[in-house]
């Protein structure tokens, strides 16, 4: 699976600069979707120190990366949801993506135009890119819920899909975001379907110094259960910690294959078993999956080599139950 990031903000914030910036020193990849197709999409690799020490270790061909898809979604404005700016086209982009990452402009810089005459407020702006999200999902809920309640009438099974739609628009218009509005409510199959903007997981980019970042504002993002990193983008140089912390919200891992054909980063979800590790390299590989041969990262660069690492019994053959960790090299065996 590769990670795919929106990123949202009203004009003038950095979102763009953000997508340079993260974008500008990795080169597309020829044959990656997207890479000739929409500019406003970025493949950027996932930075792993590593994937190069175990290409070296076994004088791989090719190095492959994990890569992660930046979307560089028009900015917001006020009446977003209703079609003012671009609206509906953009907010239809996010639901592309996995996780939102929603840049906010805690700078003062006056050469930069405002959006809003009030000027420069972190916690007026959340509010407004959360609101039109709010009201884009409360229009894709009303939507459903007509058609659902006529199913109802049919199937009385389907009166609980409605009642989860319900809460979830009542949530919605006491202001709160999707996923904060009750424990496990987005995770019902009604809910899931309808890739709800405000059911995905948000990480708070706050463009500016640490001195600009308030209590107030750090408060706020706690409040809405979300993450944020800080970023000075008009100095930024590595950005990376910001590609960790979406897989840390999202709880995804890394693991890796390696050989003398190519080294390789694969990304899946933490808790993931052996099969399913083995189906990110191939789908059929999961049913066939029949064991793999485990190592971790660090072990595998200790021994210096697979042959050494079985000399020593480091190396585990490990069955259909077994819990993939972050760092593991694997040899996958399936029929």
């Amino acid at each position: 699976m590769n990670l795919s990031i929106g990123i949202v903000g009203i004009p003038n914030v950095g979102k763009s600069t953000l997508f340079k910036l993260l974008t500008k020193k990795d080169v597309l990849i020829a044959n990656y979707p997207f890479a000739t197709i929409d500019p406003s999409v970025g493949v950027v690799i996932v930075p792993d120190d590593r994937l190069s020490a175990l290409s070296k270790l076994s004088s791989s061909v090719k190095t492959i990366p994990a890569v992660v898809e930046f979307y560089d979604i028009a900015g917001l404005i006020k009446g977003a949801s209703e079609g003012e700016g671009l609206g509906n086209q953009f907010l239809s982009h996010i639901r592309e993506t996995a996780i939102i990452t929603q840049v906010v402009r805690c700078f003062s810089d006056q050469a930069i135009a405002h959006i809003d005459e009030q000027g420069v407020n972190p916690e007026r702006d959340i509010e407004i890119i959360n609101t039109e999200l709010i009201f884009k999902d409360l229009d894709t809920i009303n939507k459903r819920l007509i058609s659902l309640e006529k199913e109802a009438r049919a199937d009385s099974k389907k009166n609980k899909d409605v009642i989860f739609l319900q809460e979830i628009k009542e949530g919605l218009e006491r202001g709160l975001l999707a996923r904060n509005i009750k424990e496990g409510l987005i995770d019902e199959p009604v809910i899931r379907e309808l890739q709800l903007l405000t059911a995905k997981p948000q990480i708070y980019l706050l463009n500016g110094a640490e001195d600009d970042v308030s209590e107030s504002l750090k408060a706020k993002i706690a409040e809405l259960k979300s993450d944020f990193v800080v970023y000075d983008l008009a100095f930024a140089e590595d950005l990376s910690a910001l590609i960790r912390k979406a897989y840390k919200v999202l709880g995804l891992i890394s693991f890796f294959t390696t050989g003398e054909d190519e080294t390789k980063a694969w990304t899946i979800p933490s808790g993931s078993k052996a099969p399913q590790a083995a189906g990110a390299i191939h789908s059929d590989f999961e049913n066939k999956f029949i064991r793999a041969e485990v190592i971790s990262y660090d072990k595998l660069l200790e021994a210096g080599g697979w042959s050494v690492s079985k000399q020593k019994g480091w190396l585990r053959l490990e069955g259909k139950e077994y819990v993939v960790a972050d760092g593991d090299v694997m040899v996958i065996r399936h029929g």
